[in-house]
């Protein structure tokens, strides 16, 4: 039987805690080895419960031989210097999206990683969800011929706290980066971004410069086009699907139901729905850890790469822009060291790019 691989979970706020219990108890090749909070009592909880040692000190879990990889789930402030930092303690490392708040950390943490020669993953999950896997693996094999057209939803049931908020990185770069890395997955290199957005659910996310409501529109290098719409204040419940429509057949993800049988009364029937993605993503979140294992325990290359990472950021922060100025964004994807890099007139190219 193989040897599983030892891996630090650092950050337990409500990634990091869903990542822990993974790694403690649904991953075939991982083996929770540690846990890490800046909070004591937090630590000390879920290292209680999940019966793994626990620790406050960074210094701890990087200079720890015995753990061979490290995942990232605090704050997005902090990405960039705990990648950093993992990384030149030689561990490999999985990391919550996005790498960092701005470009030039994020570069900079993607050429520092690469230079350490370590396994480095982000987590976009659903490149490992079940549904998502199976559609895109046909798309690729080409049962759906040229794809035409491209649409996919991302609705939250009511916003995070503004505080959070304030701190995430501004809606594109923390929601729609999601729905931006599966049109590339799926369907291909985008060539021009153009986007809308409204603050209508509380008037505290118009008044820190944000929004809660937008709409996407994508040009693909191949001529296709893509839509995506998202809410951060649905209401209804937690929604997530996608559609992709070819010159062959058209795939449909649609919102899988909470619990899985209806119930029907004189005119109408109900089922329940999700309310928050861990609803939705129970086994894309093990699964990403699982494949992150199997990467750092077979030595292969894992699926989303710090590249795939920088450019659905660029494509976010063109998205971004695209708003805030009314236009339509022109992006060129650029094939470079194994990936693709977007540049596009208005973007912050401090520190160049990889």
């Amino acid at each position: 039987m193989r040897t599983k691989v030892r891996v630090a979970l650092v950050g337990l706020g409500r990634m990091g805690r869903i990542h822990a219990g993974n790694l403690a108890a649904r991953c075939r090749s991982a083996e929770l080895a540690v846990v890490a909070d800046a909070d004591p009592r937090q630590a000390a909880a879920v290292g209680a419960e999940l019966e793994v040692p626990w620790t406050t000190d960074l210094d701890e879990v990087f200079g720890d031989d015995t753990v061979q990889a490290v995942a990232v789930a605090t704050p997005t402030a902090t990405h960039s210097d705990l990648v950093i930092g993992a990384a030149r303690a030689g561990k490999h490392v999985f990391c919550e999206k996005p790498i960092a708040l701005d470009r030039p950390a994020t570069v900079r943490t993607v050429e520092t990683v690469r230079t350490t020669g370590v396994k480095f993953q982000v987590g976009f999950h659903r490149r490992y969800d079940p549904d998502w896997v199976a559609a895109t693996g046909r798309i690729h094999a080409g049962e759906m011929g040229e794809p035409y057209l491209f649409r996919t939803s991302l609705r939250d049931m009511k916003p995070p706290p503004v505080e959070f908020l304030a701190g995430s990185g501004g809606f594109f770069v923390d929601v729609t980066i999601h729905d931006l890395d599966t049109a590339r997955w799926m369907v291909g290199e985008i060539v021009e971004v153009s986007s809308y957005g409204s603050a209508l659910a509380d008037p505290a996310i118009r008044a820190i410069g944000d929004i809660d409501t937008a709409l996407v529109v994508l040009r693909f290098e191949s001529g296709a086009l893509g839509v995506i719409d998202n809410s951060r204040a649905a209401g209804y419940g937690y929604e997530c699907s996608t559609e992709v429509m070819g010159e062959l057949a058209t795939t449909r993800i649609d919102r899988p139901q909470r619990r899985h049988y209806e119930w029907l009364t004189p005119g109408a029937s109900t089922y329940g729905l999700n309310r928050d993605f861990e609803d939705r993503y129970p086994l894309a979140y093990a699964e990403e850890m699982e494949a992150f294992a199997r990467c750092v325990r077979d030595d292969t290359a894992p699926a989303v790469t710090g590249l795939d990472a920088l450019a659905a950021f660029d494509l976010a922060t063109a998205a971004d822009l695209s708003w805030r100025t009314g236009r339509a964004v022109p992006v060129v994807p650029e094939r470079r060291d194994g990936g693709v890099v977007y540049t596009f007139e208005g973007q912050d190219t401090a520190g160049q790019g990889p």
